[in-house]
């Protein structure tokens, strides 16, 4: 993979994502991403990113929690995500069955190549006259 201004990005596709590789990403599922979309803002815990993503989507998606987890693990085994210390993020008052998670730096990586393929293909979805121009 090549990074900006050097190139094409090439990305390493594994089909089986059980499988998945810190290394080998090609497009994250809509889930993943707005987890990590979620946690570019900060640390957060499942259920804060449930109601976040719903937020952010004028209620239009609804995060469930088995999709919800299972794609944390996903980010987790990528090493995308790290789950973190929630009691010390909030001065140590914080409810200890609560796990908190954080993008890491690869994750924020992804996250902003995964982001400017998107926009790509939102600009070449409006030059088609699929969508209107913002």
């Amino acid at each position: 993979m090549t990074g900006r201004g050097s190139g094409p990005i090439i990305f390493r596709v594994n089909i089986f994502r059980a499988n998945i590789k810190p290394g080998d990403f090609g497009s994250l599922t809509a889930m993943e991403f707005e987890i990590l979309l979620s946690l570019a803002a900060g640390d957060l815990h499942g259920y804060a990113i449930i109601q976040d993503i719903g937020e952010r989507s004028g209620g239009l998606l609804t995060a469930r929690p088995g999709t919800l987890y299972r794609a944390i693990s996903r980010l987790l085994d990528a090493g995308l995500i790290a789950e973190v210390d929630g009691a010390a993020r909030r001065g140590g008052s914080s409810d200890e069955r609560r796990r908190y998670y954080a993008m890491t730096k690869t994750g924020r990586q992804v996250a902003t190549i995964e982001s400017e393929r998107l926009a790509r293909q939102l600009q070449t979805a409006r030059q088609r006259k699929l969508l209107k121009r913002a």
